[in-house]
């Protein structure tokens, strides 16, 4: 993404011959050619800010700088049944978690959200992100300019929290399935009502920390990294930033297959953007046509090795939450394969 053209200017009209500058100096050449050549070397480096000041070596691919792996933040439900912050925030870290989807709170209780914040902060446990699962694109209008409404405070709720992000979903054409497919929902139409939206939310809140992110989606934008930057592109505000959720990525058999490849190229396009991330599992189910599930991390087919690898390699890894599981073995199970296959790549949880 990053590209730099170095600008030399045009020698100078040469002067007039005089004693001391009639004869060649190779040396003086010599210096000045390997000064030419250090400077297109800088300058094709990408901005030091982008990455900060860690140690980094060069990955082979791409040339892309790869900072040293940095601690992972595993987090997802901790079923506890308190309601106060410390004792909800403690549970948590007995989990072995270090991030936390946000509690019950009321964006009109302040004094509530500045004792989850201050818990949640004293236990070093993220507030990962505030889900607001609604339908942005209702084909209803009052119920639309409801949902903009929820989301517009899920980002506001955020933001007073130090939560990394208010996720949704950009919406769907579906009239009767909030979430469902439509063909609309690959359209020009779907995308710049997509944007609007965006922006009209953003603009609303003008938040200082949380930013507002859309959940990838199979049938609906954005629904592949390439779409995830255009939608970035075409928001063109600070606080839009990427959600990344590999699985709702995989809609083809090219997709499941080569889901590795797929892990790459997200971080690829869309590390530098990405403020809290899913965790599940993809396995195909064998009938007459295409039918993915969705399973415990560690019983499908998902490179989790790349995952959590890629996302070491960022220069503060964003939160992986675990999703979609029924019951709290279940969840244990699944935090264990991740907390071993991390391991197993010489990672850390933080």
């Amino acid at each position: 993404m990053f590209s730099a053209k170095l600008g030399i200017a045009k020698p100078a009209r040469k002067c007039e011959k005089s004693p001391m500058n009639t004869r060649p100096h190779p040396r003086r050449d010599f210096i000045r050619r390997s000064a030419i050549m250090g400077l297109a070397a800088a300058a094709m480096q990408p901005p030091t800010w982008l990455w900060g000041q860690s140690e980094t070596r060069q990955l082979p691919r791409q040339g892309i700088p790869e900072l040293m792996p940095r601690p992972l933040r595993l987090g997802g439900p901790a079923f506890s049944k308190s309601e106060d912050p410390e004792e909800m925030a403690l549970a948590h870290r007995q989990l072995g978690y270090r991030a936390a989807y946000c509690p019950n709170v009321s964006l009109n209780d302040p004094g509530r959200i500045k004792a989850v914040a201050d818990a949640f902060a004293k236990h070093d446990v993220v507030l990962a992100e505030v889900g607001r699962w609604c339908n942005l694109l209702d084909p209803d209008a009052d119920k639309r300019r409801q949902n903009l409404a929820t989301v517009t405070e899920g980002l506001a709720l955020a933001d007073a929290l130090g939560a990394r992000c208010c996720v949704d979903i950009a919406g769907s054409f579906n009239p009767t399935v909030w979430y469902g497919p439509h063909p609309e929902n690959l359209s020009p139409k779907f995308f710049e009502a997509a944007v609007e939206n965006a922006r009209k939310i953003i603009d609303a809140v003008k938040p200082k920390r949380a930013k507002l992110a859309y959940e990838m989606m199979g049938w609906a934008i954005p629904d592949s990294p390439d779409s995830y930057l255009k939608l970035i592109q075409a928001v063109d505000r600070e606080a839009f930033a990427v959600h990344l959720d590999v699985c709702n990525l995989v809609n083809s058999p090219e997709k499941f297959y080569h889901n590795t490849e797929l892990i790459n190229e997200s971080f690829d396009k869309l590390g530098r953007w990405i403020v809290s991330c899913h965790a599940k599992d993809l396995t195909w189910d064998i009938e007459m046509n295409v039918h993915f599930r969705e399973v415990r991390p560690g019983t499908g087919s998902i490179d989790y090795a790349t995952y959590l690898r890629r996302l070491a390699q960022l220069p503060s890894p964003p939160p992986l939450m675990l999703e979609h599981l029924s019951k709290p073995e279940e969840y244990d199970q699944a935090r264990q394969h991740i907390l071993d296959t991390g391991k197993k790549a010489g990672l850390t949880f933080g």
